[in-house]
């Protein structure tokens, strides 16, 4: 058996000083942490734009230097955080039910390292004994390390540049490691997570690599027979692809984010001198040349060489050696054939010869350590040209969440690990969008309420005040469980408002009376009557001294009953006293055309709502216009008094976000001339830190739509976009309409083409002023779906567990759930 060995004396790194890893043999190697694009968010000119940018910044890079590029992929799981103060009720059943989602946690590491020119292998002739100095002249003299720090630096700037990678130089404590955490070497020697602390675990590499409960299997792409025949920046996803649309992801994404397993990818570039590599081919090829007429095997190597000048010197291709491998591990033997399965099939993909390395993974492996990257065995490289070696690097990373404060929490498409995503603040700061106007289109059943429920839910929890204009009762469950105000209409309890209360913190302004005097030459006059300039000043007046007889006599309560008695006494003694003649005002018409919204009048209960009353503190309000949208008189009384209410919200709440959003009542509201105040409002919210949603299910409605097509869409730099199956054939309308690219329309086509299904939800696209687009999940716990579902025996369900518990909706849905998840657990 053999005895084990200290692995500090044969730790090749000696040490680590000045954000540098210096090797034994003198060897230099910077490391970073690499930010890559997110999985299935790049386009085929996007991928190609990478790829030209990683062949640029390689070749900055001096001879006799290596590219290791390093890629950790650890199966993790969600952590749910309760602690957070003011966490609400589904806030709180949302971290419980993502808590444990397993995902792929994806760090990316990009070591640099330069060799001493003069470093060779030790032999009998070539010994430490003969060199005047035992350490290399770059290690000694300050001009090399910063003539190779500029190379690096020009290096990160050309990746940078590109707009798709960020890179972050790793510092001493991040290598090295102290004494709560983990350093990068340390991890890399033991196999830990990002952030762990220090645990000293056996390293097994005889019989296979085991490092402490860990069963590793390196499979290499180390020779060129083994290696596809084409390779490019981009590989067609076909589980994503359409018959209209190619779906795209990195050549070498089947190796990283797409291979659920715990992996380490390694991608090495040599750089050698390449004038010396090409004499060195030459005389290869010579030599072949003379062997030729030997064997067939001579001539094809001939052939082949020669064909590889030709293309290095006519095509000025720079000749790299280059050797990529997988590291995976399991921490169950048994699982070590599904490994093998799925590292193999990976390999397929790319129409490579996957190799199961054994004998010479001991040495693969130690060289992979960061710093050793020098002492790489050159039989297991090959050699190719730059330009197909960087095809084989991994371009992509997993979701990332943003940082704002504000947003919705959506799903990973690939895992469906939460994500927090602001689709309103960060991207007007970072210069993406102009606007937080969003337009949402998702025919019957995409789960477009769903969404949209779970939109302005995420924006009520986070202070926002929220008017929700609805015609099918698809926010009730919501409006009820945040204790809102719902309008709707029923014969037994018709919809009532009092425009003439003015609650705590309002004012009667000037546009306080201009919204009054609105209404009540909207229910004075008809559309096609006018008003003189006599009847408008009348009625300025008739409200002024209104209000002013308010304050004189408190007991009468503000609403319209009490303005009409005080027009018909007070107000025609007024205009008696003042010579007002009938000509200019007719009092008597006013009286009689206005009387049916008195007291017992037809519509007396429209105005003197007594209850629901501070419309401008209430931070959610929900207008359902289903049954009265074609109502002549209700209707257009409703679309002045939503209007009012926003208006008022947007011009009074200072810093507070303000959110309308209209669901399928737009389309008889602009039928009711209110086209125009649309237009104003998606152009003008953006100045008062508010924002329009309208939501449509018709793409016949945005074609022949005059308000969607030149006030909505121009005016919405967000869109939002459900499963558009149905309308695959004739998407190019939507497409032209919309304005988005074809990176755009693949990913909308994509929705939903290939859910996991043993999971419940729907996917959502969204494009960020047309350059920012992603796909997500919108997956909700059990308690948020029974608060946004609209199916109806689900709803009367809901409520009858409400009632059950006093009408505390919180109870019953906690209640409802509790029992589902049992039944389902028993099934």
């Amino acid at each position: 058996m053999a005895q084990p060995i200290d692995l500090e004396k044969l730790l090749p790194v000696y040490k680590v000083e000045h954000g540098a890893i210096l090797s034994r043999q003198g060897d230099i190697t910077l490391a970073y942490e690499a930010t890559l694009p997110e999985l299935f968010t790049l386009s085929d000119a996007e991928y190609e734009a990478l790829h030209q940018a990683f062949i640029k910044a390689i070749r900055l890079l001096p001879a006799f230097s290596v590219f290791h590029k390093q890629d950790w992929f650890l199966e993790t799981t969600y952590r749910a955080d309760l602690s957070k103060e003011g966490q609400s009720f589904l806030s709180q059943a949302s971290e419980r039910f993502f808590h444990g989602r397993p995902y792929l946690d994806h760090r990316c590491y990009i070591f640099l390292t330069k060799k001493p020119g003069e470093r060779r292998t030790a032999t009998s002739l070539v010994s430490n004994l003969l060199r005047r100095s035992l350490a290399p002249a770059q290690t000694l003299q300050p001009l090399l390390y910063q003539e190779f720090l500029d190379q690096a630096g020009q290096f990160e700037r050309v990746l940078r540049d590109s707009g798709f990678v960020t890179l972050r130089r790793l510092g001493d404590a991040e290598l090295a490691g102290t004494v709560k955490k983990a350093g990068l070497l340390e991890r890399y020697c033991c196999l830990l997570p990002e952030g762990a602390p220090p645990l000293l675990q056996d390293l097994h590499l005889q019989e296979g690599i085991r490092i402490g409960p860990k069963h590793c299997q390196l499979f290499t792409l180390a020779d060129a027979a083994h290696l596809p025949s084409l390779c490019g920046p981009r590989i067609t996803y076909d589980r994503y692809s359409t018959d209209r649309t190619r779906f795209s992801t990195g050549f070498a994404a089947p190796l990283g984010q797409l291979l659920p397993c715990n992996h380490l990818y390694n991608q090495y570039i040599f750089l050698e001198d390449a004038t010396r590599t090409l004499k060195r081919l030459e005389s290869k090829r010579l030599r072949l040349q003379s062997l030729s007429a030997y064997s067939r095997e001579n001539a094809l190597a001939r052939d082949a060489t020669h064909q590889f000048l030709q293309e290095a010197i006519g095509r000025q291709r720079l000749p790299v050696k280059a050797h990529f491998n997988v590291l995976a591990w399991t921490e169950q033997p048994e699982r070590q054939k599904e490994l093998r399965t799925l590292v193999s099939s990976a390999m397929a993909q790319l129409d490579a010869t996957p190799k199961l390395e054994t004998d010479g993974a001991p040495q693969l492996f130690w060289a992979g350590l960061p710093g050793n990257e020098a002492d790489f065995p050159v039989n297991e490289t090959f050699d190719t040209f730059l330009e197909q070696a960087c095809c084989f690097l991994s371009l992509e990373t997993g979701s990332r969440s943003s940082d704002s404060s504000v947003g919705i929490r959506l799903g990973d498409r690939l895992t469906g690990k939460p994500v927090h995503v602001d689709i309103s603040d960060e991207p007007i700061r970072q210069g993406i969008c102009t606007n937080r106007n969003k337009f949402i289109l998702g025919p019957s059943g995409s789960g477009k309420s769903f969404f949209t429920n779970h939109l302005v839910r995420s924006y009520h929890e986070q202070g926002s005040h929220i008017v929700l204009v609805d015609v099918g009762h698809s926010y009730k469950g919501l409006c009820e469980l945040v204790g809102g105000y719902y309008f709707t209409y029923r014969e037994d309890k018709p919809i009532r408002f009092n425009p003439f209360y003015i609650g705590k913190g309002d004012s009667l302004d000037t546009e306080k009376k201009e919204s009054i005097k609105t209404l009540l030459l909207a229910l004075w006059k008809k559309d096609s009557e006018t008003f003189s300039r006599a009847e408008y000043v009348a009625l300025s007046n008739a409200l002024d001294l209104y209000f002013r007889h308010l304050q004189e006599h408190p007991q009468l309560f503000p609403c319209f009953d009490s303005f009409y008695e005080f027009v018909c006494t007070v107000f025609s003694e007024k205009l008696q006293e003042d010579g007002v003649k009938e000509k200019d005002f007719d009092i008597g018409n006013f009286r009689y055309v206005l009387r049916p919204y008195y007291r017992d009048g037809e519509f007396g209960y429209l105005l003197n709502a007594r209850e629901n009353l501070d419309l401008l503190a209430e931070r959610f309000i929900v207008f359902e216009l289903d049954t009265i949208k074609d109502h002549p008189i209700l209707f257009p009384v409703v679309t002045i008094i939503i209007m009012e209410v926003f208006i008022s919200k947007m011009r009074k709440l200072k810093g507070i976000r303000k959110v309308i959003l209209i669901e399928e009542a737009w389309k008889a509201i602009a039928r009711e001339g209110m086209a125009e105040y649309i237009k104003y409002l998606f152009k003008t919210v953006r100045k008062f830190y508010g924002e329009a949603i309208v939501v449509t299910q018709e793409v016949e409605d945005i074609i022949s739509s005059p308000v969607v097509k030149q006030a909505i869409i121009n005016n919405s730099d967000c869109k939002i976009l459900l499963d558009q199956g149905k309308y695959l054939h004739k998407f190019d309308d939507i497409q032209q309409l919309l304005g988005l690219t074809e990176k755009e329309k693949a990913l909308v086509l994509s929705v939903n083409k290939a859910n996991d299904p043993g999971k419940k939800y729907k996917e959502v696209f969204i494009s960020l002023g047309g350059t920012r687009s992603r796909v997500y999940r919108t997956e909700v716990s059990l308690e948020e779906y029974l608060t946004y579902t609209t199916e109806e025996t689900e709803k009367v369900k809901v409520q009858a567990y409400a009632e059950k518990y006093g009408g505390d909706r919180r109870r019953g849905i906690a209640q409802l759930a509790r029992e589902m998840r049992k039944e389902q657990n028993e099934i």
